[in-house]
C-alpha cells in the first residue's frame, strides 16, 4: 500500500521522513456475509461508510545508550487520520513482528491500536485488524517495513530527531448495516455519506463510555508531534469518494429510468396489438 500525498509536520524538530513520495489509497472491503441479519438489520445498498487511518512508526536512535542489539526504541501503530480513536471500528490489531522476537505474534485487543519495543534491524510487520461484528466480518492485513534508520545516507542520526514512516489509507466498508451505521454517524473517524432518499436511521447511540473514549484518542498521544498531518489528502479523498457515489447514483437512476422505458414500450406494444 502506499500512502498519501504532501504533508507538513508538527514540532519544532523536523522528523526524518523515509521512503518515497506517498500517495493516497482506498481499500474497499468485501461484502460481509448476512449470517445475523436479526441483529444487525437490513443492509444499506449503494452506501459506503469510509474511516481514513494512518499506520506506521517512528523510531529513535538511543545514542550513547545504543548497544549492538539495541540501537533503537520504535513504534508501530494504527491510528486515525486525524488522531480519533478507532475503538468504535477496530476490536482488535494483531502485530506479526519478525521470529527473532519473544512472542513475536502481539495481540493489541483495545485502541491505542500500538507496540513499542527495542532492536536493531529493519524488516517487515503484518498489522491485521479484526472489525466488530457490525462493521465487517473479513479482517484486514496492512504490511509496513519497519524504518529505523534514515533514508538519506548523508544525515546523521539524532536521538531527538525520529525516523517517522507513515502510510495513509482509507478502509471503505460497502453496503454496510443499519446497526453499523446508526453506531457511528456522528463518530469523528467515519465518513458516513448523504443516505438514499426514503432511507432513515434511529437516533445515534451514545457513547457508553467516555474514559474508553479519551483513551483511544491519539491526539494527545505523547509522540503526537512527529505524527504526520494527512488532513488534505483526508478531503481530497473525501471529494474522490463524494463523486464516486454520485457516479453510483447517476448509473442507478439510469438503471431505473431504462427499466422504466422498457415497460412503457411494452405497454404500448400490448395496446397496438390488441
Amino acid at each position: 500500500m502506499t500512502n498519501s500525498s504532501s504533508s507538513k509536520k508538527h514540532g519544532q524538530d523536523q522528523p526524518e521522513l523515509s521512503g518515497p513520495t506517498p500517495k493516497s489509497h482506498r481499500t474497499k472491503m468485501g461484502k460481509s456475509e448476512d449470517t445475523d441479519k436479526k441483529n444487525l438489520g437490513k443492509k444499506l445498498k449503494d452506501v459506503e461508510i469510509s474511516v481514513p487511518i494512518v499506520y506506521g512508526n517512528i523510531a529513535f536512535w538511543l545514542g550513547k545508550k545504543a548497544s549492538e542489539y539495541q540501537s533503537h526504541k520504535w513504534t508501530v501503530y494504527v491510528r486515525g487520520a486525524s488522531n480519533e480513536d478507532l475503538g468504535a471500528i477496530v476490536k482488535r490489531a494483531v502485530f506479526q513482528l519478525h521470529s527473532s522476537f519473544n512472542n513475536p505474534t502481539r495481540v493489541v485487543e483495545s485502541p491505542p491500536f500500538e507496540l513499542s519495543e527495542a532492536g536493531w534491524g529493519e524488516f517487515e510487520i503484518v498489522i491485521t485488524l479484526h472489525f466488530h461484528s457490525d462493521v465487517c466480518d473479513k479482517p484486514l492485513n496492512l504490511y509496513h517495513h519497519l524504518k529505523l534508520y534514515p533514508e538519506d545516507e548523508n544525515s546523521s542520526m539524532s536521538t531527538k530527531k525520529p525516523v517517522v514512516v507513515e502510510l495513509y489509507d482509507e478502509i471503505v466498508f460497502p453496503d454496510p448495516s443499519e446497526a453499523f451505521l446508526s453506531r457511528v454517524q456522528n463518530h469523528p473517524a467515519v465518513n458516513v455519506p448523504r443516505l438514499p432518499p426514503g432511507v432513515t436511521l434511529p437516533p445515534p447511540i451514545p457513547v457508553e463510555d467516555a474514559s474508553k473514549r479519551r483513551k483511544g484518542d491519539t491526539k494527545d498521544h505523547p509522540l503526537s508531534q512527529w505524527f504526520t498531518n494527512f488532513s488534505e489528502a483526508d478531503e481530497l479523498l473525501q471529494l474522490a469518494a463524494a463523486r464516486q457515489q454520485v457516479q453510483a447514483h447517476i448509473a442507478k437512476l439510469r438503471r431505473q429510468i431504462s427499466l422504466i422505458d422498457g415497460q412503457h414500450h411494452q405497454y404500448f406494444k400490448s395496446s397496438s396489438d390488441q
